[in-house]
């Protein structure tokens, strides 16, 4: 137990901004000690009322991250001078959980009595709160980034990793980003929330028949048609206990059960043992994902004097 927390210190003292400034657990220590009750309280809320909830949070972070760094811009609205992140490929009608992002600003604003918390650092810290309200690890969110004041939706349609790749094509993603094969494998383990479009695994579903189970494929085909646009939006869950953080992403993935192409890749090489490993060994995938949430969630952070604190999330400041 140590050595998990002198791992997450190494990584906040290493989560650095591009221009020197380290995000610090303790940043609104001072400045306003109420804001991270504030966001926890709303989350909370949220995923009460609709345990999915939970789940999208915790992808609007990745989907953030993944673009251009930790910076919020996968909220901001299309303006007459950008085309934003919320319709590019990978988001549209998929990512949700704006108006909770939404419902917290107001709150942590209020709680603040004023705007000194980003929103880039919301999105972080509504992710971790979701993650341990459905029964999953804590750990200190590194804080200081700043809001971008601008979005891009062909670097979201170039950077987010899709559910069609193979296992050479999401090694090379995550590498892009800095991130190792063993963060591919454990941060893959976020499936062990939430659901899945039935677009996103139609392919699979029907021509990859021989790597899937039976039984499973069958109850998949009563919810995802063969035909394209026929029950595109249909959910399916990413593991049996879609509202429970636990390791029974990984122990699916072994009986055949990865609902994506993407994780049934997991098994194709040497990202195998990771994957026994994570279905063997659950506190294993707790504490590593807790180290790989905080590494994905210190790419790129704009800090210090760079981009600006947005009083509406979802547009810039003037």
């Amino acid at each position: 137990m140590a050595s998990f927390f002198v791992a997450m210190v190494a990584l906040a003292m290493l989560a650095t901004a591009i221009n020197g400034q380290p995000l610090v657990p303790h940043f609104y220590d001072k400045v306003c000690p109420a804001a991270l009750p504030a966001i926890k309280k709303v989350v909370e809320e949220a995923v009460a009322a609709e345990p999915r909830m939970g789940a999208s949070l915790l992808r609007l972070h990745f989907h953030d991250c993944f673009v251009n760094g930790c910076d919020g811009s996968i909220l901001l609205d299309d303006t007459p001078f950008f085309t934003g992140e919320k319709n590019a490929a990978p988001n549209a009608n998929s990512v949700r959980g704006f108006d909770v992002i939404d419902r917290i600003k107001v709150a942590v604003d209020a709680a603040c009595k004023g705007n000194v918390v980003s929103c880039a650092d919301v999105v972080a810290v509504a992710a971790r709160d979701s993650i341990v309200a459905l029964g999953g690890p804590s750990y200190e969110v590194p804080l200081g980034r700043r809001d971008a004041r601008a979005a891009s939706q062909a670097a979201a349609n170039n950077s987010i990793p899709a559910p069609t790749f193979d296992l050479g094509r999401l090694v090379s993603n995550f590498a892009e980003h800095g991130l190792t094969a063993q963060d591919l494998v454990v941060l893959s383990g976020a499936h062990t929330l939430g659901f899945s479009r039935c677009t996103n695994f139609r392919d699979r579903l029907y021509n990859e028949t021989a790597t899937l189970d039976a039984s499973l494929a069958a109850q998949l085909r009563a919810r995802c048609p063969r035909a394209d646009g026929d029950g595109d939006d249909n959910l399916a869950p990413l593991d049996p206990t879609p509202a429970r953080f636990d390791g029974g992403y990984y122990a699916s993935l072994l009986r055949s059960g990865g609902v994506l192409h993407s994780d049934h890749q997991l098994l194709a090489g040497p990202t195998e043992g990771l994957v026994r490993l994570y279905g063997a060994d659950h506190e294993a995938f707790r504490r590593d994902f807790a180290v790989a949430m905080v590494r994905m969630g210190s790419l790129s952070p704009l800090t210090g004097i760079s981009g600006e604190i947005r009083a509406n999330c979802r547009k810039v400041n003037y």
